[in-house]
């Protein structure tokens, strides 16, 4: 529903919900479930979980963290356990139904503040919507978040699965193409003492054991309808029971044995590693390198970046700002060699085989990604908004800019837009490329000396303007 008929909808069924005529409440009532529990996620879940490509470079994504600031802290089994301690954290806040809700706020003067937020705590769930709605707050669907946690995508022939088992309280940790699980929760559902999980992830980290012959993680990288025929042996050959482990993990934990030396090589180590210390179906895999740089790769089928954003921010906020444990502290005297379970998994001929084709697979397409990168230093985000003008206007104008430099000419292009505003859903896409960036991008690039520099910013002015007018379109699903 487009948001101006929203705006005339709410008044009218309050009017008319307020008259106490029974039928036809009724059918308002009705009227309005149905506007709000249409679905139009359906083709998009499809769209993902029917694909057979690989999800590796084609769907899965990648956030990087920023350093701790506490350069003692980027320790990698210091920031492991505090990561590790903080994702907990904010599942259990999630489940227990604390979670701040996420709302998008068009005048945050007005409901973005604590006041606001005390006097909403007050009104029934049911009418707060309409309170939020008055100061023009709208809330954000966050039905995705329940899948980031104890969820896996399961290869299956024609179209995959989502598993989740929100039942089971241990975290799945990969090291050297080595699995692990022990568990974070305990069988009350507490969160383990933070040195306890700090003992076991230092067992881990301390562990000699060499890479396998043939790492299990590479299948996650495979064409899905072969990856489903290659699962279907493992599930045959006895691996149940550590399949489902390996599913219903908290989420996975891949601690990689190698610092990361410039910006270059930590896209290549989130976006995709080495493909061995990887669970690439995993909700998401939390990755830590030996120097402490960490990254969140996510599987996409389930939902988008706004859930794993808010649950990286979070997790970042209080890893660093409360972290659990810190470089004085010692690990728990408990026994992890008990507490710690290496899965060891049985593989027949067809199944060493179909890891070594993999394995053959994923290195020749990693092997035909490049990416370079370029530092620029002279403005940013803030620079612009002094200046009025949208930052994403202007990377989007940036991309028009470069290709027509590169390729001479100007091409359509994609970006997607969050439609949480809506039950279920899910990304609109904005279509950049208009007679506005056309236009600014031929004066910058062929015309550049015909310009005054006021013309050049009444060009990117107008870029903005109407790059905001598609990008609230795109969100209001206008």
């Amino acid at each position: 529903m487009a948001v101006h008929r929203y705006q005339e909808f709410c008044p009218v069924l309050i009017t008319v919900v307020g008259r106490k005529r029974k039928e036809v409440e009724i059918k308002l009532l009705l009227c309005f479930d149905l506007f709000f529990n249409l679905s139009f996620s359906g083709p998009w879940f499809d769209m993902y979980l029917k694909s057979r490509e690989p999800v590796v470079l084609n769907f899965n994504a990648f956030m990087s963290f920023n350093p701790d600031p506490k350069s003692e802290y980027n320790d990698q089994l210091i920031r492991a356990t505090n990561m590790t301690v903080s994702a907990v954290r904010f599942m259990k806040t999630f489940r227990a139904g604390y979670l701040e809700p996420e709302v998008f706020h068009l005048n945050p003067e007005k409901s973005d503040t604590e006041i606001f937020k005390k006097i909403i705590r007050f009104v029934p769930s049911s009418l707060s919507w309409f309170g939020a709605y008055m100061v023009n707050a709208y809330p954000l669907d966050m039905s995705q978040y329940f899948r980031l946690f104890n969820s896996t995508r399961l290869p299956k022939l024609n179209r995959d699965e989502l598993y989740t088992d929100e039942k089971a309280k241990h975290l799945l940790v990969l090291r050297n193409g080595n699995f692990y699980i022990f568990d974070v929760l305990d069988r009350d559902g507490n969160m383990l003492k933070p040195s306890e999980i700090q003992a076991h992830l230092k067992y881990i980290l301390s562990d000699n054991s060499p890479a396998p012959a043939f790492p299990l993680g590479y299948l996650s990288s495979e064409n899905r309808d072969t990856w489903a025929l290659l699962r279907k042996n493992l599930l045959e050959s006895g691996n149940e029971e550590a399949l489902q482990k390996v599913d219903s993990a908290v989420f996975c934990l891949s601690l990689d044995d190698f610092p990361v030396k410039d910006f270059v090589q930590l896209s290549h180590t989130m976006l995709h590693g080495d493909g061995a210390n990887r669970w690439y179906d995993k909700s998401f895999n939390l990755i830590i390198t030996k120097d402490g740089t960490a990254g969140i790769n996510f599987e996409h089928s389930w939902g988008d970046g706004v859930a794993v954003l808010r649950f990286q921010n979070e997790v970042f906020k209080d890893s660093t700002k409360a972290p659990a444990i810190s470089p004085q502290s010692q690990p728990a005297s408990v026994d992890s060699s008990t507490a710690v379970r290496k899965l060891d998994f049985k593989l027949n001929d067809a199944l060493k085989a179909g890891i070594t084709k993999a394995k053959q697979k994923f290195d020749a397409s990693v092997e035909g990604l490049s990416l370079n990168m370029i530092q620029f230093h002279e403005g940013g985000k803030d620079l612009l908004k002094q200046k009025k003008v949208s930052p994403d206007a202007i990377a989007q104008l940036a991309f028009q800019m470069a290709f027509l430099r590169q390729y001479n000419q100007t091409v359509a292009t994609y970006e997607s837009c969050s439609t949480a505003a809506f039950k279920h859903g899910r990304t609109e896409t904005i279509r950049p490329a208009s007679i506005h960036t056309k236009k600014c991008s031929e004066a910058f690039v062929r015309e550049l000396s015909k310009h005054s520099t006021e013309e050049l910013q009444k060009l990117i002015v107008e870029c903005s303007k109407y790059h905001g007018r598609l990008t609230k379109e795109a969100a209001m699903g206008e």
